[in-house]
């Protein structure tokens, strides 16, 4: 008889750190202590950028960028091209049918080229991104029309806090201006509240597979009167294949054109990332990243204050209707949108206001709320499409509901030495409950430089617009990384923003806790596993 000891804090530790998932503790024998969950650093982490844009006039840095600290010397962090697989219905993807080939990638500055063979990850494709050093951003570009989605993972001292920016500019036709997106995680279920099928509008939700094996998807379209009824294509499962990405147009899937649309994508089987594309005939366009899980409140933080117009999108999943307080936090304090005090929102509806001269010459963040602050309050997911400029001179751009920053949370991109009709990114910093101590720092630049630091304290009920610092003697772009000191909840974004013939082109990226730790359980007791020859 053979006897294997497995030690059961280990393993869980081990299963947990790899996985990004946090664990629950079996009952044990009441000793609290040995129950109690402890903060580990993951060791893996994945991440997945959309296809930045089919335009010819487009043109796309990818920046990664991982904080100090993580464990361990040995690691690494790659981002590989994906394959593109169509659009789900056998018509090709971003308009260019049957193109199914990923033709390039990227040329990285830091000497890694990202040839692309459309095969995916494990075909030895080149990495299009690959980082060196924790706590130095690296960067690649490409403007080839054909730029693939990318996909790829970050492991040992490199894993935690692993943030990848995507930033494209496109200079003319739908959609021309700033598109950001930040890379994200990929999951089984996502809300997007805010997209459209309307006339003008082109909205792609970009689905990319990382893993080796298909995942099946439905995607699901909510209006104001319900779930839209299908159109020419189904959003029902829809097989996007290995290592592979799947981008579908919005208006495909109903029946007539639907001006404010809330959208559900869930995956039947896999796992994807997703994120949709809105491009605009005249008011140019941007990236729409997922909203926070459904709540009962909702922070969607960072609206400029020159905002010309503001859209609120809210959604609420199931049948329950959501009657809502709607608060902006502004420079000095929480203020009542005239005329926009509250707002009903039927379950399984989709509902839409505009909020008129909403943040009257200063940058807010939008809170919404329970109006009986009752605890059992329906869940909503939100989003506002914000516009700045006026007539042909439009640029959009879209914030969701942000979940909070409890720790740490990074951006990267922001340029050391903004080129001419560019400013430099800003940070929105919102405090909605009570006052808060955050710490701001400066990485050193992918051309050099070192890190800065400095303190912001938000007074409670209030959103602070804050330049962040720059590194000393830096050069090229550098990432921003926030980390609460004390007091409450702090909801966080970053505005990049570009002049562009007249155009004042802008795209915003909220800033999410960064989920560098996850909280692992002690073990009071091992596990004997025996084995019988």
């Amino acid at each position: 008889m053979n006897r294997t000891l497995i030690g059961l804090g280990g393993t869980v530790v081990a299963l947990a750190a790899v996985t990004g998932v946090a664990v629950v503790a079996a009952p044990g024998d009441g000793d609290a202590s040995a129950t109690a969950a402890a903060h580990k650093p993951v060791e893996r982490t994945t991440l997945v950028c959309p296809q930045p844009s089919s335009s010819d006039v487009a043109e796309t840095t990818w920046t990664a960028f991982t904080p100090k600290g993580g464990r361990g010397k040995k690691g690494s962090a790659e981002l590989h091209p994906a394959a593109r697989a169509g659009d789900g219905s056998g018509k090709g993807g971003s308009g260019k049918d049957g193109d199914d080939k990923d033709k390039g990638g990227g040329k990285d500055k830091d000497g890694n080229a990202g040839k692309g063979d459309g095969k995916g990850q494990d075909a030895g494709s080149e990495p299009v991104v690959s980082s060196t050093t924790p706590g130095t951003p690296v960067t690649a570009e490409t403007d080839s029309a054909e730029a693939p989605a990318l996909v790829g993972t970050a492991d040992g001292p490199f894993a935690p806090g692993w943030t990848v920016q995507q930033t494209t500019t496109v200079s003319a036709g739908a959609g021309r201006g700033l598109h950001g997106a930040a890379c994200s995680a990929p999951d089984t279920s996502f809300w997007f509240p805010g997209a459209s099928t309307a006339a003008g509008r082109q909205d792609y939700v970009h689905l990319t597979n990382p893993d080796n094996s298909a995942a099946v998807v439905d995607v699901e379209l909510y209006g104001k009167g319900g779930k839209e009824k299908a159109g020419a294509g189904s959003g029902e499962g829809i097989t996007v294949p290995p290592r592979s990405s799947v981008p579908v147009l919005l208006s495909t899937l109903t029946a007539k054109p639907v001006t404010n649309v809330t959208v559900h994508v869930t995956a039947r089987t896999g796992r994807v990332g997703a994120q949709i594309q809105a491009a605009d005939q005249k008011a140019g366009g941007d990236w729409i990243a997922p909203a926070d899980d459904a709540q009962p409140r909702a922070v969607l933080p960072g609206i400029p204050k020159d905002a010309s117009s503001v859209r609120l999108v809210v959604f609420a999943p199931g049948s329950r209707d959501a009657d809502l307080k709607v608060r902006l936090a502004g420079e000095s304090g929480a203020i009542t949108p005239a005329g926009s005090e509250s707002l009903h929102v039927r379950g399984g509806m989709t509902t839409a206001v505009d909020l008129d001269d909403l943040t009257k010459g200063e940058a807010g963040s939008l809170v919404l709320s329970p109006a009986d602050d009752s605890s059992d309050a329906p869940r909503i997911v939100a989003a506002v499409r914000v516009t700045r400029g006026k007539g042909s001179k439009q640029e959009t751009a879209f914030i969701p509901s942000t979940a909070p920053l409890t720790h740490r949370a990074t951006v990267v991109d922001n340029p050391t030495d903004p080129e001419k009709g560019s400013s430099a990114a800003h940070l929105a910093l919102s405090a909605p409950d009570e006052g808060a101590k955050v710490r701001v720092t400066a990485s050193a630049g992918s051309g050099g430089g070192s890190p800065r630091s400095t303190t912001v304290t938000l007074k409670a009920h209030t959103t602070k617009d804050v330049l962040p610092p720059r590194p000393s003697g830096g050069k090229g772009s550098y990432a921003v990384t926030v980390e609460r000191l004390s007091g409450g909840p702090v909801f966080a974004s970053r505005t990049l923003a570009r002049e562009q013939d007249g155009v004042p082109a802008f795209t915003v990226q909220g800033m999410p806790d960064d989920g560098s730790t996850v909280a692992v359980p002690h073990a009071a007791q091992d596990l004997s596993v025996l084995n019988d020859e």
